[in-house]
């Protein structure tokens, strides 16, 4: 029962955000798909994914314990925060914290995860910032 519930609001949610694609506002100047293109791809999937919910449930599925649900509670909360305090104190630091804490509570041991977590960080900084010249948030360090 509670796939179908899952299903259910899956589906729900596809819509919403099918219809909410449909609100997007088209430029003059767009690619040949147009700004539609990959939220419609989007959508879709998800629908789709719903749907295969909703028709073929698991019999019996299995909830994580209290301490799990608790440790994804956390762990969302370590990405609120990330998105919180990303313009504050910049990609570099907070991607570093977010990711050496993400790595340990995949199971690495703590001074691997924080390597890690600054390698990770300072990685997807070079490729992104230096090398594509994207604009990544800037902390007080200027990084």
């Amino acid at each position: 029962m509670s796939d179908r519930i899952f299903g259910v609001f899956g589906f729900l949610l596809a819509a919403f955000y099918l219809w909410q694609a449909t609100q997007i506002e088209l430029s003059f100047i767009s690619d040949p798909f147009g700004p539609k293109a990959f939220p419609y791809m989007i959508g879709t999937v998800l629908a789709i994914s719903s749907t295969v919910i909703m028709i073929k449930p698991d019999t019996e599925p299995e909830w994580p314990t209290f301490a799990r649900l608790f440790e994804i509670g956390v762990a969302t909360a370590v990405m609120i925060a990330y998105a919180l305090f990303l313009k504050e104190y910049g990609f570099v630091v907070c991607t570093a914290i977010a990711a050496s804490y993400l790595s340990w509570r995949l199971g690495s041991h703590p001074l691997s995860a924080i390597i890690a977590g600054v390698l990770i960080a300072v990685g997807i900084y070079v490729i992104f910032h230096l090398v594509l010249g994207l604009s990544l948030a800037r902390g007080p360090w200027g990084f």
